[in-house]
This record gives C-alpha cells, sequence and structure tokens, in this order.
C-alpha cells in the first residue's frame, strides 16, 4: 500500500466585529479572524494539508478568495468538498494531526468538539484526528495577540 503526506499552513490576522471560528466551532472571544470565508484557520490548514498530499494545489486553486460564491462560507463544509475530491481521486484519508499557535484565547475545552466537527466533515473516525494547541511564549505575530495561525500534517492512503 502506498501513502502520502501533506503539510498545510494557514494564518489569518484579528479582526474586531467578526465571530472567532476555529474546527467549526463559535469560541467566545473580543475578536475574531479576517477572511473572505469564515477564516478558520485550522480547518484552512487541514483542507491545504489534504490537497497537497494529493499534490492537487493548494486551497486557493479549489476556494479562491476573490469569488463571491465563497464569501463568509462555512469552513466545514469546504472541508466536506475536499474530502469528496479526495475521495473521488483514489485516496483514502488515514489520519491528521493539526496544531493551532495562538497567545489567547485558551483553546484547551474547545478541542474535543473541534475534533468532532472535522472527523464528521472527513468522514472519519475521530481518533484519527489530533487537534493541539500552543502558545508562542508572546513571540512573533502571534505571540502579540495580532492572529492565529494552524499547521496540519495528513495522511493519504492510495488505494
Amino acid at each position: 500500500m502506498r501513502i502520502r503526506v501533506g503539510h498545510g499552513y494557514d494564518v489569518h490576522r484579528f479582526k474586531k466585529g467578526r465571530k472567532l471560528i476555529l474546527g467549526g466551532v463559535d469560541i467566545p472571544y473580543e475578536m475574531g479572524l479576517d477572511g473572505h470565508s469564515d477564516a478558520d484557520v485550522l480547518v484552512h490548514a487541514v483542507m491545504d494539508s489534504l490537497i497537497g498530499a494529493a499534490a492537487l494545489g493548494d486551497i486557493g486553486l479549489f476556494f479562491p478568495d476573490n469569488d463571491e460564491k465563497y464569501k463568509d462560507a462555512d469552513s466545514i463544509r469546504l472541508l466536506k468538498e475536499v474530502c469528496c475530491v479526495i475521495r473521488e481521486k483514489g485516496y483514502e484519508i488515514g489520519n491528521i494531526d493539526a496544531t493551532v499557535i495562538a497567545q489567547a484565547p485558551k483553546l484547551r475545552g474547545f478541542i474535543d468538539d473541534m475534533r468532532e466537527n472535522i472527523a464528521g466533515a472527513m468522514g472519519i473516525d475521530v481518533e484519527d484526528v489530533s487537534v493541539k494547541a500552543t502558545t508562542e511564549e508572546k513571540l512573533g505575530f502571534t505571540g502579540r495577540m495580532e492572529g492565529i495561525s494552524a499547521h496540519c500534517v495528513s495522511l493519504l492512503y492510495v488505494l
């Protein structure tokens, strides 16, 4: 059996007046993330890792940020679309391992819901979805609380 590995990365700056959505979870916080869609940086990193593992380009090719069709789009719905394409191309999803980098807010209490949402959208077991959160010890743009970033690694099986 052959396997494919992909890495995804995304970043969004904070913006007042927007909801903070991470892993499909509405996180109570004073600011949200700026972006064309719902700016779910975690789900965007997951999608980019899957698209990369399948060598299909990047998230911008699938969902251009200048297309009004994706204005304020629900990233969990977009993740479902990506997973359909991945499977149509003959791949099965093994697992994902994602890390959210944010100085604030604290995310530990929301991780299980994020994992459930992502697993449900991907059609895989929650045990195959790892989501972690960390800070950068007040270093860099996330440490200065200018925004949030996320990384994800995914494993695909070639059927």
